[in-house]
């Protein structure tokens, strides 16, 4: 068996409703508002691996599949995708629930690099994550290509 903690401890959900103060003249939430509540989900997963401080390194593209309205339910669900030696890629995946109809749709996905730092801020490695079911090991796979693809683009 290998070390290393399961995706399933990381795994976190985390819900708010769109309120006007979250929105734009047209009635839908604030892009900002949403990115918001993805950093703040992924850092909860990034944490409960790391059981350390984390930050944020880097976030993904984000694109917007549906608008989200005043009043409607934002459901984020978040975990670990993939360790590598002091970072880790976090998925968080964001749906909208209609509280009067109970229709759930996909608004986003996104991809977050978080690294685990001491308190004086230098990196520090972290503990592999476990992938059991066949999402999580595709989540993994994945995780090594995009990996890849943004150290490319630093370079």
């Amino acid at each position: 068996m290998t070390e290393g903690r399961p995706v399933r401890d990381s795994n976190f959900e985390y819900a708010e409703i769109a309120l006007p103060n979250d929105a734009n003249p047209l009635g839908t939430l604030f892009g900002g508002k949403l990115m918001q509540w993805v950093d703040l989900a992924a850092s909860i997963s990034a944490a409960r691996h790391a059981r350390c401080t984390v930050v944020t390194a880097s976030i993904d593209s984000l694109t917007f599949l549906r608008p989200v309205r005043i009043g409607q339910l934002v459901i984020l669900r978040s975990s670990v995708n993939r360790v590598f030696r002091t970072s880790m890629e976090i998925g968080v995946k964001v749906f909208v629930e209609d509280l009067l109809t109970g229709d759930v749709q996909h608004v986003s996905s996104a991809y977050l690099t978080f690294v685990a730092v001491s308190q004086d801020g230098s990196r520090i490695p972290l503990t592999p994550v476990v992938a059991e079911t066949p999402d999580e090991q595709r989540r993994f796979l994945q995780a090594e290509e995009r990996r890849q693809y943004r150290l490319a683009r630093r370079s």
